[in-house]
């Protein structure tokens, strides 16, 4: 580690491996500051009605537009995510504002109860200061998916962002104050583990949100539960797509390459086992390769680029070394399987065949460009082949027969399954896991409630 990583923050452009920015820790001063204005931001802000938040978040939508091309740009440059995926991102963002500015208001009205005579009904009200830990895949959706309902809700936000992309935490932050987001009210800290920990024990703090690995969130969530505070994670996947016998195989190779290979696979909810009926592996497998062939690799600036570098040198390096123990463990590489030379730190696209359960890429999550193909019997092999894992964050199934889809989703052991759809994230539905892949739910009205006091009042006549 270098003295500079030791000191701060270091992001660095993956293509070109230039230093981007560096950003010192903050003292202990900067940390007091930081809880000092949100806190102050949410005493004001709590009381605000949700029309005036509505206005807000309206806004916001309009700024991000406004600044889509550097908030694109920068994201690609600090992670390495090829730029039509960054501008995605960022008018993804805008309607994700849009959708809560619209349905607040209703999602957070007083509740009527099954008490009769409307003796009773519940009220949604803002805790207080939240403190969300974020990782560096999305590094303006992953946050505004958390900050946006939290913020609606009446409460204020506190963003630990990922060390390599404070660029981006930084200019999403200005772009914000500039839609009227008041100072303190979406705040941005750069802290070490040290400060992260004192920071979640200070009763300023009201509840974590966390975003990233098993590791990190085991740790927030023993320090949020020794503090008797709440934490809501969303962590680690090895997600499941199921291909049954019955579906179109040309629609399921469309969908199992976007799946697993936007964002260069570095994504919680990527395609990571696809798992294949024994009747259409063949077909499937040979359509699936020749399609991840034809995927352009390069600079992600370009906009014809689909696979731009990977975020991390030490990341690229944990994956090959993921990939070359799969092969050693009998799986057959159909494709790439090697770190790519010259400019930039790619990996090459692979597909792995021949993976069976307790190989290394079955049981881990692979971050990255890597495919693992498994052959499952039937219908309910796939079911079983899907549900061992430690995970439990999204899956897809692909059958021309929906209804029975439906009751084969059921069995699957997920926050989340899509039918003939790559697994994806919208403000209309929740997001959020089981098992080793976190507790609590992002988006929807569920995602805007995690963060409020549900409560109950009751009144005589």
């Amino acid at each position: 580690m270098t003295t500079a990583m030791q000191s701060g923050a270091v992001s660095r452009n993956p293509f070109t491996g230039e230093i981007i920015r560096q950003t010192p820790f903050a003292t202990a001063a900067e940390v007091e500051t930081a809880l000092e204005q949100t806190q102050g931001a949410f005493r004001n802000w709590r009381h605000t009605d949700v029309a005036e938040r509505s206005q807000l978040l309206r806004n916001m939508a309009a700024s991000l537009r406004k600044h889509s091309r550097a908030l694109a740009e920068m994201m690609t440059d600090e992670m390495g995510k090829p730029i039509t995926q960054s501008l995605a991102e960022v008018e993804k963002c805008a309607r994700l504002c849009e959708w809560y500015a619209e349905q607040g208001p209703t999602i957070l009205a007083p509740e009527a109860t099954l008490v009769e005579n409307e003796k009773a009904h519940v009220n949604y009200l803002p805790i207080g200061l939240i403190l969300a830990v974020m990782p560096w895949n999305f590094p303006v959706w992953q946050v505004l998916r958390g900050a946006v309902p939290i913020i609606m809700a009446g409460n204020s936000y506190l963003l630990k962002p990922a060390p390599s992309i404070m660029g981006s935490a930084l200019l999403l932050q200005s772009v914000l104050a500039e839609a009227g987001v008041q100072e303190g009210l979406f705040g941005v800290i750069n802290a070490d583990n040290d400060a992260v920990a004192a920071i979640i024990k200070d009763p300023r703090i009201a509840a974590v949100t966390l975003t990233g690995s098993v590791r990190a969130g085991a740790a927030i969530a023993a320090l949020a539960g020794a503090a008797v505070k709440k934490s809501v994670l969303e962590l680690g996947g090895s997600d499941a797509f199921i291909v049954l016998a019955d579906a179109d195989i040309d629609a399921a190779v469309k969908g199992a390459v976007a799946g697993r290979f936007m964002n260069g696979g570095q994504v919680c909810m990527a395609a990571k086992r696809i798992i294949v009926e024994e009747a259409v592996f063949a077909e499937f497998r040979d359509k699936f390769v020749a399609a991840v062939k034809e995927m352009v690799v390069g600079d992600p600036r370009d906009e014809a680029t689909y696979i731009g570098p990977m975020a991390r040198y030490d990341l690229r390096d944990e994956l090959d070394s993921q990939v070359q123990a799969t092969i050693a463990e009998g799986a057959e590489c159909l494709l790439g399987g090697h770190v790519m030379q010259g400019e930039g730190n790619f990996y090459a696209p692979t597909v792995l065949s021949n993976v069976k359960p307790g190989m290394t890429s079955f049981k881990q999550e692979l971050f990255g460009p890597v495919a693992s193909l498994i052959v499952a019997k039937d219908a309910d092999d796939a079911i079983a082949l899907a549900n061992d894992s430690e995970f439990g964050l999204g899956g897809s199934l692909w059958s021309r027969d929906v209804a029975k889809a439906r009751k084969l989703a059921a069995k699957v052991e997920t926050g989340g399954m899509f039918i003939n759809t790559p697994s994806f994230s919208d403000p209309r539905v929740p997001i959020g896991g089981v098992k080793q892949s976190g507790y609590g739910r992002e988006l929807s009205h569920f995602g805007i409630r995690e963060f409020t006091n549900a409560q109950t009042v009751w009144a005589e006549s």
